[in-house]
């Protein structure tokens, strides 16, 4: 369904620290910085991309948008967790771990970048 997403990052550097450390906890290899000095973050489904606003305005994160990144177990969710509390991203919402939905039951690890966007991994628990 999603070509990308890109979200606003007001310190490129430190974003790029967070991200490479978070998704090389998922598997994936660290970003590529383009020309323009924003980052790629490359799969096979879809690209993640952080660069700063065009419009010269700081980033801000959007109230109530989250960006969810598949986990493939909790114990992945956890490492992108502690990998992202490790590099510059705060604990948001509860404590990872199980949550019941009308979904069945998700494995949730909250974070919120160092530009205050907030991400979530998700596990869905067989």
């Amino acid at each position: 369904m999603f070509s990308h997403i890109m979200v606003g990052a007001n310190d490129m550097n430190a974003s790029k620290k967070f991200y490479d450390a978070i998704l090389g906890a998922l598997g994936y290899e660290p970003g590529v910085m383009d020309d323009k000095g924003r980052c790629f973050y490359f799969t096979e489904s879809g690209i993640f991309a952080i660069t700063s606003p065009i419009d010269g305005n700081p980033a801000s994160h959007g109230n109530g948008n989250t960006v969810g990144f598949a986990a493939k177990d909790p114990a992945q969710a956890d490492a992108w967790h502690a990998a992202g509390v490790a590099n510059g991203g705060t604990s948001c919402e509860d404590a990872p771990g199980v949550r019941e939905s009308g979904l069945g039951k998700l494995y949730l690890a909250y974070l919120r970048d160092p530009s205050g966007n907030k991400l979530c991994a998700l596990h869905r628990v067989a």
